[in-house]
């Protein structure tokens, strides 16, 4: 399987402590690399074989990861990596807009530590340079669990790193992705440039904008995707 490619050499990261939550982090970054789009099924000897470990462990990082809401289990059938409904992604966007504008409402006085923020916003701009929509769309994600570490919370990292997980479900099934991650370099720099001045309030109104209609224009194209068997299980 293409997609198993490269994923033998993932076993280092195991070291000497196979645990299921090791390997899920393997397969989270996996799935979130698009190395298993959406609709894919994961198949127990082949992930366990390349991984090297018992069936036992693949099963409860599995386990982990349905509960992430990254795969769904169909009966008689296996673990298929998810696909996103409209629905969905409308719930993701609403829950980006409530953590990721009350992160900006609450950063309190200037100066705020924007320096994560600006190396996600340059990360961009060389990979949009190169033609590289792919890495764009991982730089976009970056630029956002960056803004969203400002509140200086683990458990917030921690809720918003599935949220933005599970919104790349949605991103790898658009096939034009320059169309839809292009527009929001200059506004991601448009953001890191107001914060940087102090702006605080101005910041989160530019934010609230973006994700609106970030929001807007994913769902006209993945709305129109799915429905015709883009993204499909299969």
């Amino acid at each position: 399987m293409a997609e198993l490619t490269g994923l033998a050499d993932d076993r280092a990261l195991l070291g000497r402590t196979s645990t299921a939550e090791r390997v899920s982090d393997i397969l989270r970054s996996r799935i979130a690399d698009g190395f298993f789009p959406p609709g894919t099924r994961l198949s127990e000897d082949s992930i366990g074989g390349a991984l090297g470990v018992s069936r036992n462990t693949l099963r409860e990082a599995f386990r982990l990861l349905t509960h992430e809401r990254l795969l769904v289990h169909e009966l008689n059938r296996g673990v298929f990596v998810r696909v996103l409904t409209v629905d969905d992604v409308t719930d993701i966007y609403r829950t980006r807009g409530l953590v990721e504008c009350a992160v900006v409402r609450s950063l309190g006085e200037p100066p705020y530590a924007v320096e994560g923020l600006a190396a996600a916003v340059a990360e961009g701009r060389r990979a949009a340079g190169e033609g590289d929509w792919k890495s764009v769309s991982t730089a976009n994600i970056h630029f956002h669990r960056e803004l969203v570490a400002l509140a200086g919370s683990a458990r917030t990292d921690e809720v918003m790193r599935s949220v933005f997980a599970e919104l790349r479900l949605a991103f790898h099934v658009v096939d034009d992705p320059r169309r839809l991650h292009e527009p929001y370099l200059a506004r991601n720099g448009e953001i890191l440039q107001t914060l940087r001045a102090g702006r605080r309030e101005e910041a989160e109104k530019l934010l609230a904008d973006y994700l609106d209609d970030s929001l807007a224009g994913l769902v006209e194209v993945y709305g129109r995707r799915v429905s015709d068997g883009g993204g499909g299980v299969g």
